[in-house]
Parts: structure tokens; sequence; C-alpha cells
């Protein structure tokens, strides 16, 4: 599938660019994460920018989505999902990484898109392929969870030009336990993109 969407640009060009308002998220999830792909995460912390390019994406659709945590209903983890749109829904996994996800469609609709893989642009150091990787990278963790992604110190924006790139479609990682919804094609990334976490 070839699509329109924004390439690398110039560090110095970032605060150029436009930052996702909440009406972007405010739309269908897989929309959404296909649309995410090629824009800038951006996080600034202790008067550090970090910026990386979004490789590769997962869309979960809401409670009747079995691989999303949304399928068990309402809980402390969950109510920033069933939250407005625009949103960090961050979470731990094994006790010591972190996963990064932004809230999708309308409030109460409790779907979400993970963050699987960037591509470093600036002040990144180690590995980022992998949600945990990427969290641990650009120093996010669960004081991030319920962050407003249209505030100025973590949000997403949009690069300044555009050039086609082909979009591929997989089933997403680790959902084995959600029946025939592990085998839907909701995992996105780039293609021959070396951020991808896998092929």
């Amino acid at each position: 599938m070839s699509v329109r969407i924004m390439k690398p640009v110039s560090v110095g060009d970032v605060n150029l660019m436009q930052k996702l308002s909440r009406d972007f998220y405010n739309r269908d999830t897989v929309t959404v994460a296909q649309e995410l792909l090629g824009k800038y995460l951006v996080h600034i912390a202790n008067r550090t920018e970090m910026i990386g390019r979004i490789v590769e994406v997962e869309a979960y659709l809401g409670p009747h989505d079995l691989a999303a945590h949304s399928a068990k209903g309402l809980t402390e983890r969950t109510k920033v999902m069933f939250g407005p749109p625009g949103y960090a829904y961050v979470y731990m996994i094994y006790g010591m990484y972190y996963c990064t996800n932004v809230v999708t469609e309308s409030e109460g609709h409790a779907s979400a898109v993970l963050l699987r893989a960037i591509e470093p642009i600036k002040n990144i150091h180690g590995r980022t392929q992998g949600p945990g990787l990427l969290s641990k990278a650009m120093q996010i963790d669960k004081q991030l969870n319920a962050h407003d992604l249209t505030s100025d110190n973590f949000y997403i924006t949009t690069p300044l030009s555009v050039t086609p790139i082909h979009l591929v479609k997989k089933p997403r990682i680790g959902v084995d336990y959600a029946g025939v919804w592990a085998k839907k094609l909701l995992r996105f990334y780039i293609k021959d993109s070396r951020f991808v976490s896998r092929r």
C-alpha cells in the first residue's frame, strides 16, 4: 500500500512544525494509526528535547477488540482509554518496561494506538525497536500516563514536507490470547525502515 506521509526534516525545523490537535485523534483508530507513521514524537524533559520519528504502530479498537486492555472493562488502569482522545496511555509490562499509547476516538470508546518503534532524530540514545525500548529511550514512564498530548512538553507533531512511502499491514505482536483478533491486520509500519521492531 502506497500512501503519502511525512519524511524527516532537519531538527532545526521542529519548532516550525504543527502539533497534532485533539481533532486528529478524535477519528477512526485505524486511520489515526496509519497517519501517525512519519510523525514526530517529542518529549522535553530536564531541558532536553528528545525527538523520534514514528515508524511502527498497532491499533486497538475498543472493548470489542479482545486484544485491547479495554476488553476487560473500565478499571483504574484503563480509565484513560475510556476518556477523551489525545491523551497518553502509559503502562508497565514485565515489571520493567513502559508502553506508550495515544487514546483515539470519542470519550467512552476506549480505543488507542500503541507506538511500537521510532527512528531516533534528536537526543535519543539506545535502541528504539519495540515499545519498551522506545519508552526507555525517550524517558517516558508512568508519570506521563494521562498526559495531554496537546501540551508543550510531550506531544506529536507534523513534519514540514511529504514523500510517498509504502505502508505494511501485519497482525499485532504478542496477542495470541485474543482469538480471531490476533490475526487482524492492525499493525502498521513503514516498509524498509531499519528501526521496525519485527518484520
